[in-house]
């Protein structure tokens, strides 16, 4: 993924783990979440106020995970999102965990940890059925290059 879109800080907490200190693989769909709903409210675009507004809401339908590396308790991570696509009733988001380091020549650099492509679709709040994406959402977002 080239320059991420969008950058969520999230700390590793205690509840994030399991016995041996190591971030437990579901929560890295916690942290993503996040990020998303952080990254469509720099957009200007707020969930509870779309399904009022709006009469709809975003649904996770897919999901794809690589783990690379483990997270550990008080890693201070950053969580990135980017558009992949932009379809009539879903949007293709990647993401990436990313640790900061300090790199052998002093300059920052990153590891990734987990990488994700998570497909949202819009549904009707009231009847939980596909429906396309409201117009005034998708003019709101930009593509990543």
């Amino acid at each position: 993924m080239a320059e991420p879109a969008f950058r969520w800080p999230v700390r590793v907490y205690w509840e994030d783990t399991d016995a041996g200190g190591i971030v437990f693989y579901a929560n890295y769909l916690k942290f993503f979440e996040r990020a998303r709903t952080e990254w469509l409210r720099s957009l200007g675009i707020e969930q509870q106020r779309l399904r009022e507004q709006a009469g709809g809401m975003f649904v996770v339908s897919d999901t794809s995970v690589r783990y690379l590396r483990a997270a550990r308790l008080d890693d201070e991570l950053i969580v990135t999102a980017a558009l992949q696509e932009k379809g009539r009733a879903s949007l293709t988001i990647v993401q990436q965990a990313l640790l900061p380091h300090m790199q052998a020549d002093g300059t920052p650099g990153w590891s990734v940890l987990t990488e994700a492509s998570i497909r949202i679709g819009w549904v009707e709040a009231a009847s939980l059925q596909p429906a396309r994406i409201p117009t005034s959402i998708l003019d709101s977002l930009e593509p990543s290059p």
